[in-house]
């Protein structure tokens, strides 16, 4: 089940909060998950960060511009 980007962002910024106030327990839709260690939350915090860039890659990374003098 793929999880939309805007759930991604919420997931992170409740967790980046929750480790900025020294909370190790997450309540997130009725789960209940605690990190041993502030490494482990960062690493759950970089790996929704990776998640969030990948489903934003489906833009196109470059643009290209095709000119005539109109002839």
């Amino acid at each position: 089940m793929a999880l939309a980007v805007s759930e991604l962002e919420t997931l992170r910024d409740e967790l980046v909060r929750s480790r900025a106030q020294g909370i190790r327990v997450v309540y997130y839709d009725g789960h209940r998950t605690e990190y041993t260690s502030d490494a482990e939350m960062a690493s759950a915090i970089a790996d929704l960060d990776r998640r969030i860039a990948a489903a934003g890659s489906s833009r196109p990374r470059t643009v290209s511009f095709k000119t005539s003098k109109g002839f």
